[in-house]
């Protein structure tokens, strides 16, 4: 394949270097995968609806998140085991965030150490965090603290694992049992095996530390055996540990949104986990609208976002920013730091474009006005509002 030239080939690339495994991991889904593919559609099915004989020769993407300036609208979001992708690919990631003008959120899953990211960042880093255990909670967020990351995310959809039927199949898991399988499909993507013969099976780094050592929680981590009895009690005691901004990831409601923020969270993140823990749950899209009407805080998104101009649709609707999580995947797995900033610069430049096609010279004057919520079935007068037409109403 020639240059990539947007990310669906980047997916294609990523797929090439891959063991079948790995991909899989990368880019499945929740049981019959409906959620995955529901996250693209409803972004498909919104159009735009243009305004004419307007000055775009000047387009700004610059925007401004908690006070602080992006040079668009991105977070890269916070995504587990990426050093099986590329060697120390929290590492790569990070510092492409940084170089970008952008946060990087962590995962707990992670697999480098939230030291050696904050030492190697270039920008503002974010902490994700999975509750297990209490105590291990806390000292994660001890840790995320004392390094000097500026956002904790509290991710609220795993209460139990996910059926993910590929990797099941494929018996994925950490560390990776090796079959006759899975050793051919490692012989026929040699870049890759290379790459893990040079660098070694990356593993959990945040549970090497010698305050973190448990083999019983990393278990846990890995089948997603999160503290189940998690609740509005645990964010309030989350809310009281942590000093800065905090974030509360997985909502899909507006009145779990206004909840939060009542409770002292700074903002929401709508997720479905890019589809991979409840295979029938609504998009994050489709919560949009109903939930940046209701709550004064930041709404941010993700999940299913491929194009510049999803970006833009989810800026329209009410999102603040957006987290990219397989986007910027494929571009790691295919070419490391490289990748991601090609994926990074591929987005701004199609939001660029798409700002100056729908006759808005500047991010921040976007609005619903610029989108059409009618289906294609509506009749000539385009008065037959579609089920669509639910994303732009509040409640």
């Amino acid at each position: 394949m020639s240059q990539p030239v947007n990310v669906a080939e980047f997916r294609a690339l990523a797929r090439k270097r891959l063991p079948r495994i790995v991909f899989d991991y990368l880019d499945g889904g929740a049981e019959d995968e409906i959620g995955l593919h529901h996250n693209r559609r409803v972004f498909d099915d919104v159009k735009f609806q243009p305004r004419r004989l307007v000055d775009v020769s000047r387009r700004d993407i610059r925007t401004s998140l908690f006070g602080k300036a992006l040079s668009a609208p991105f977070v890269i979001a916070p995504t587990g085991l990426n050093g099986i992708l590329w060697p120390d690919g929290d590492l790569a990631l990070a510092r492409a965030a940084g170089n970008f003008g952008i946060p990087f959120a962590l995962s707990t899953a992670s697999t480098a150490s939230i030291e050696d990211v904050a030492r190697a960042a270039t920008g503002e880093i974010w902490f994700q965090l999975y509750v297990v255990h209490r105590r291990l909670a806390e000292t994660l967020v001890k840790r995320a603290l004392a390094a000097g990351y500026t956002t904790l995310i509290l991710t609220t959809d795993v209460g139990v694992n996910g059926k993910r039927e590929r990797d099941l199949r494929n018996g994925f898991g950490m560390p990776m049992r090796y079959s006759p399988r899975t050793l051919l499909d490692g012989i026929l993507h040699p870049r890759w095996s290379l790459d893990l013969v040079r660098h070694g099976m990356p593993q959990l780094a945040n549970f090497a530390s010698t305050d973190a050592k448990d083999t019983e929680l990393q278990a846990a981590l890995m089948s997603r055996q999160m503290d189940a009895s998690f609740s509005w009690e645990g964010l309030q005691w989350l809310r009281d540990l942590w000093p800065h901004r905090l974030l509360v990831k997985g909502i899909s409601r507006a009145d779990d949104a206004e909840r939060c923020v009542a409770l002292g969270a700074d903002g929401v993140i709508l997720s479905n986990h890019g589809g991979r823990q409840l295979d029938s749950a609504v998009a994050p899209f489709e919560a949009l609208s109903a939930t940046a009407s209701r709550i004064a805080a930041p709404v941010l998104i993700d999940s299913g976002i491929r194009r510049g101009g999803d970006v833009v649709k989810a800026i329209a609707m009410g999102a603040k920013a957006v987290l990219l999580g397989r986007a910027t995947l494929y571009g790691l797995a295919a070419d490391g730091e490289r990748g991601v900033e090609a994926v990074l610069s591929m987005l701004k430049s199609e939001i660029d474009t798409t700002l100056a096609q729908i006759g808005c010279p500047d991010i921040g004057q976007l609005s619903r006005d610029f989108l059409w919520p009618h289906g294609p079935n509506a009749d000539d007068g385009a008065s037959a509002p579609s089920p669509l037409t639910q994303l732009f109403e509040a409640p």
